[in-house]
């Protein structure tokens, strides 16, 4: 009898171990995956351009260079918001960029790049990969095709450099300005006049006076840009509190991977998105000091408290227009809404006591 039962051991450990050098062998076939990517952003721009690269380069290293991504740029494919069809269409395999450039193709895609006064990173990411998000994403994107993985956070954004003092509700009409999203709805709500601009356009369209204020990122890319020079009044952040960019991918090119290479690929986007969090979050802390010490003529404002008020009642109001209108729409805010409400009580009980807490001691 024990030597049957040895025997029997032996043949499913035979057969198990035949099934792992298969697998490994399969893993290791030598076969090459070539992607292209196309990125909204241009050859070497900080932060937004580095995330791709660290995809690229952790997807190669542990697929043990069976993952080959080539990136193009937008100077080089000539469209930074075209990335979206480009990858529907097949042209690219994988795509960078930010999910709210295709509202006006699909407005139901803006919802997972940020919301004013919606969700904080830290929340937002909860959200995404445990409350449900990712889910809703593959509604709205899987109808073209698509794919979308979250691609590298900037977490809270600074509201804008102005070229003008904004005390009014009255001094935002008529006011142009660079905001993407549905901060754009917003603010054209109380008369203002949202345009998107491609990032090496900004410096440019703001000296001309072709827009009189725009928004970009924070101090981790704002001083480098030199909007300072001409935009002297910088005001903190009510739009974007968590804008997460996205890696786009091709749903049929997805499809004929094979499993080994999907998992390698979800994972090095997974990495390279929170290390772009990490990596956007030091070099704010950074050129903040830098913009202390080095541009003190730079005016550190917080819109009043009015105007705040009415930008808070606008998109309350935008939001009721948006789920009347559309039952997906109304889907993903009611998610939204409901998990910010949830994880808020969280966030207030842990980061907000806290550093509460210790502003009371140091002062």
């Amino acid at each position: 009898m024990k030597l049957l039962k040895l025997t029997k051991l032996v043949a499913i450990a035979t057969v198990t171990v035949s099934s792992l050098t298969s697998s490994l062998t399969m893993a290791a076939d030598g076969k090459v995956y070539r992607l292209k990517m196309a990125e909204s952003w241009n050859t070497n721009f900080p932060i937004f351009g580095d995330a791709p690269r660290e995809m690229a380069r952790l997807a190669e290293e542990m697929s043990d260079g069976r993952i080959k991504i080539t990136i193009d740029s937008a100077n080089k494919h000539k469209a930074p918001f075209g990335v979206f069809d480009m990858v529907r269409s097949g042209q690219y395999d994988l795509g960078h960029s930010a999910s709210y450039y295709w509202k006006g193709k699909v407005p139901n895609t803006l919802y997972f790049t940020t919301m004013p006064f919606g969700m904080t990173a830290p929340e937002q990411y909860g959200w995404f990969y445990y409350g449900g998000g990712q889910a809703l994403s593959n509604k709205v994107y899987n109808k073209f095709g698509l794919m979308s993985f979250p691609g590298g956070n900037t977490g809270n954004q600074m509201g804008g450099w102005f070229q003008k003092e904004i005390n009014s509700v009255d001094d935002l009409k008529g006011l142009k300005m660079r905001i993407p999203g549905f901060a754009g709805e917003v603010l054209a709500k109380l008369g203002a006049k949202p345009t998107n601009i491609p990032s090496g356009e900004l410096f440019t369209a703001l000296e001309r006076r072709t827009i009189d204020a725009l928004e970009w990122v924070g101090p981790s890319l704002d001083l480098r840009m030199g909007f300072h020079k001409i935009a002297p009044y910088y005001y903190t952040g009510w739009h974007e509190p968590a804008t997460e960019l996205q890696f786009l991918v091709n749903q049929r090119k997805w499809k004929r991977l094979p499993d080994d290479i999907r998992t390698i690929l979800k994972t090095a986007m997974k990495l390279s998105a929170y290390d772009m969090y990490i990596q956007s979050y030091h070099e704010s802390a950074e050129n903040w000091a830098k913009m202390k010490s080095e541009f003190p003529n730079i005016q550190v404002k917080s819109f009043p408290k009015d105007v705040m008020s009415a930008m808070y009642k606008a998109n309350q109001e935008l939001l009721d227009e948006k789920s009347a209108e559309d039952p997906l729409a109304k889907e993903i805010i009611d998610s939204q809404q409901s998990y910010m409400k949830k994880a808020r009580v969280w966030t207030n009980i842990s980061d907000r006591a806290y550093l509460d807490s210790v502003d009371a001691v140091e002062q």
